[in-house]
């Protein structure tokens, strides 16, 4: 499982002959994203910033690095020409012949099949107010940004080769408006290279009391909005179905079952910020300009550790000086790599004392005698994912990541569907299923004893 977060905001880029909108925070933080978004290889008009896509089981960059469409963050900018579309005519009663006529033409539709003699096509024509992007598994040039499944804990793409993908090639569509307030709507399922959709016989779907079609994709789309947003005093909401069409609806009793879940109609598809959608293998959280602004940037979070290693915090048992590595070796580890005691929280080095070979996985603490996992911090550097910009005083259980107080409550009670069947709380920046009493620790540091 993986997440990944998505941003709306305007960012202040001035081309010749056009106006400059004005500044956002999010320009420091993505303009290195923003040079690469491109669109079957051609570069889109950085002018606009609607979404950004940030997988969190990377904790701020890939394994082996962020290349082109595959990488652990994704800004969607607004294009040069809209690329939007939107449902037009519906063909009723088609013979698969006719059905792939229609669908053949040079232009988008979606195919609902309903026996093997009948097929409904919908036409959808061009909508100049908004713009599509397109997530899923697919290397294909119509998905924008390329997903692909993940194993919790794992170190690198190849750990993840064996693994049999539930993420769909073509998984979902995001509509972006093109002028304020830039909503952002969500759409299961994406359109192929040949500008198609295609439900089978045993896909769900159904006919709508207004007449028109609408079908769930095998694994399904979820989205979930947190209460009170993605602040200080978040909490988890409730995990919601998006069909084809954008309808919402509860969950189906499995993920791939055929029988739909009943309509919200009080809901809608618009994503919100801190709006979390789930792939069925990788998780992208929504974020807007506006929630951006009040999280930090990845250079206060540069300051916050350079503070903490400057308070030169010691090992209890060795007295030697600890230090969190810098952002770049945020992965790599280091002789003064602080470690902790997850059971009681307090940081030392890393030592032999009370290690015993029959007891791996468990460790004496020699400050407090309280026996438990005993692993290296590591600095949570993917700014998107902190709900506030206090220090970080937490770290998560039992992967060590740190983080924020606030930050560290929040994503633990958050619910993340696990596999096709469960849910469970999960580190953001690893996806490390949470345990122990509450999910994360406070830590406590020894200063220095001059």
């Amino acid at each position: 499982m993986c997440v990944v977060c998505v941003h709306l905001g305007v960012l202040g880029v001035r081309r010749e002959g056009t106006e400059t909108p004005p500044a956002c925070s999010t320009m420091t933080l993505f303009s290195r994203v923003l040079c690469s978004c491109t669109q079957n290889n051609a570069p889109l008009f950085p002018l606009c910033v609607c979404t950004c896509v940030c997988v969190c089981r990377y904790n701020g960059s890939l394994p082996n690095g962020d290349r082109g469409r595959r990488k652990s963050r994704f800004a969607l900018c607004k294009r040069p020409k809209a690329n939007g579309v939107k449902p037009s005519t519906v063909h009723v009663a088609c013979s698969p012949q006719a059905a792939k006529a229609i669908s053949s033409k040079d232009q988008h539709s979606i195919s609902y099949t309903l026996s093997r003699v009948q097929t409904v096509v919908v036409e959808y024509t061009h909508d100049c107010n908004a713009d599509m992007f397109q997530i899923g598994r697919s290397t294909e040039s119509p998905i924008d940004f390329v997903v692909t499944d993940t194993v919790a804990g794992s170190q690198s793409n190849a750990d993840t080769q064996s693994v049999q993908s539930t993420i769909s090639r073509f998984a979902c569509r995001i509509m972006c408006q093109r002028t304020p307030p830039f909503n952002a709507r969500i759409y299961a399922a994406g359109f192929d290279s040949s500008k198609s959709i295609f439900l089978g016989e045993k896909a769900a779907k159904w006919k709508t009391l207004d007449g028109q079609m609408d079908g769930l994709t095998t694994n399904g789309v979820l989205v979930m909005h947190p209460r009170h947003g993605f602040t200080q005093d978040a909490k988890p909401g409730v995990w919601r179905e998006i069909s084809v069409c954008g309808n919402v609806f509860t969950l189906r009793e499995t993920r791939s079952a055929q029988q739909r879940g009943k309509m919200v109609e009080a809901e809608s598809q618009e994503l919100l910020d801190g709006s979390l959608i789930d792939l069925c293998g990788a998780t992208l959280l929504f974020r807007t300009a506006d929630g951006l602004s009040r999280t930090p940037t990845v250079k206060h979070l540069e300051a916050l550790r350079q503070e903490i290693n400057a308070a030169r915090p010691q090992c209890p048992v060795g007295f030697n000086t600890l230090a969190f590595p810098s952002m770049r070796r945020k992965d790599t580890p280091d002789e003064k790599q602080p470690w902790v005691y997850l059971q009681c929280g307090h940081v030392h080095g890393y030592h032999d004392w009370g290690n015993r070979r029959e007891e791996r996985c468990s460790r004496e603490c020699p400050m407090c005698r309280t026996r438990g996992p005993y692993v290296p911090l590591w600095l949570g550097c993917e700014a998107a994912f902190y709900v506030d910009a206090a220090p970080p005083t937490h770290a998560f259980s039992p992967c060590g990541h740190v983080c924020s107080e606030k930050t560290a409550s929040f994503w633990s009670q958050i619910p993340l569907p696990h596999g096709t069947h469960t849910f469970h709380a999960a580190c953001p920046f690893c996806a490390q299923q949470l345990n122990g009493e509450h999910g994360f620790v406070r830590l406590i540091f020894q200063g220095p004893l001059d």
